[in-house]
């Protein structure tokens, strides 16, 4: 573990890392521009503190070169500096996974999911890379077989190898008892199949509600997952608990001898929740709040209106009908705002000894 950074050092490193930052020269397989690692409870990018601050980008895959280009643009300057992807995304109709139902390489998805991580580790920008199994809202069931899922690691990890600056989520919501769901055990060993590929790569599994002790127990010492990547509920008194919330879930992680971050990889949502449309003040309350308790990262969740018959605006689920930042409704701009400035005042210490 590397020395710990004295807190005024830390929360300067953590603001020059939300300052959007201009592109960075290409990168090649020999000169990666990107790294990202663990200290603790905390993330590193190239080996400084640095708290991930990021935004749903699901079905990526399928926008154009040149809306991804303005998308990534608009994220640096908001300070978003991790995005997350899915490599098995089909909303609307619209296929765009990287890897088939049984785990093979799909083109030309594929290489757009590298062309992808290669523009944002040239941003100094994080890919979170997510597999799901399907539930029906997401496209048909995919990877029902533990060959399956093995062989869609395998693709993932080894066509991105170079690259340092994404991590992996074996099952996005794998504890629901539904086409979602991935054993403990079956992660153990699609944890253990990326490992083998490549060591060093980060991995999680992703948990629909709250963590109990014995989940953290069992994605820490059974699975041996590198960070805790738990969603939330989606209601009004939701983003006052976040603190807390992570509060407990690092106590539970201390009390088991471990130290490793809690990541809020997906939050509550506009267009979710008939009756709740999640404001401004909703937004940066979770995000400090995340951030204030001692969390690694925070992400600006969106997506379909599900009230909508045509789930119109549909944001990050279907970019054919223009890119992200066309498709985001006012609130959920001015709170993009609102949160990088929230987040760039100084902050009340977190408590050393997490």
């Amino acid at each position: 573990m590397r020395t710990r950074l004295g807190m005024s050092t830390f929360l300067m490193a953590v603001v020059l890392g939300l300052v959007a930052l201009g592109p960075r020269g290409p990168a090649t397989e020999l000169e990666i521009a990107t790294d990202l690692e663990i200290s603790g409870t905390r993330f590193t990018i190239d080996g400084k503190p640095a708290f991930l601050l990021g935004i749903s980008y699901y079905g990526a895959l399928g926008a154009s070169p040149e809306a991804i280009r303005r998308d990534l643009q608009d994220m640096k300057e908001l300070g978003i500096n991790w995005i997350r992807v899915w490599a098995t995304w089909s909303a609307f109709g619209n296929d765009v996974s990287a890897v088939d139902s049984e785990g093979a390489p799909r083109e030309p998805y594929l290489s757009v999911l590298k062309k992808l991580v290669a523009e944002c580790d040239r941003r100094g920008m994080v890919v979170d890379i997510t597999l799901s199994r399907g539930n029906g809202v997401t496209g048909p069931p995919r990877l029902q077989s533990l060959a399956a899922h093995r062989r869609a690691v395998e693709t993932l990890t080894s066509a991105l190898k170079a690259y340092r600056n994404w991590y992996l989520d074996l099952g996005n919501e794998r504890n629901i008892r539904d086409g979602r769901h991935v054993s403990f055990g079956e992660l153990k060993q699609l944890r253990d199949a990326v490992k083998q590929v490549d060591p060093k790569r980060l991995v999680t599994a992703s948990h629909a509600g709250d963590l109990t002790p014995e989940d953290i127990r069992q994605y820490l010492e059974v699975v041996r997952v590198d960070f805790l990547t738990p969603h939330g509920a989606r209601n009004p008194g939701v983003p006052r608990r976040v603190e807390a919330e992570v509060r407990r879930y690092l106590a539970c992680v201390k009390d088991l001898g471990r130290a490793v971050p809690v990541h809020y990889q997906e939050p509550f949502r506009r267009g979710f929740t008939r009756g709740w449309e999640p404001t401004v003040e909703d937004f940066v309350t979770a995000a400090l709040g995340a951030y204030r308790g001692g969390a690694a990262g925070w992400c600006f969740h969106n997506g379909d209106q599900r009230d909508a018959a045509d789930g119109r605006p549909r944001r990050s689920f279907d970019l054919r009908d223009g890119r992200l930042f066309e498709q985001l409704d006012g609130v959920e701009k001015a709170a993009l705002k609102a949160i990088r400035q929230a987040l760039a005042k100084p902050q009340k210490p977190v408590s050393s000894s997490r």
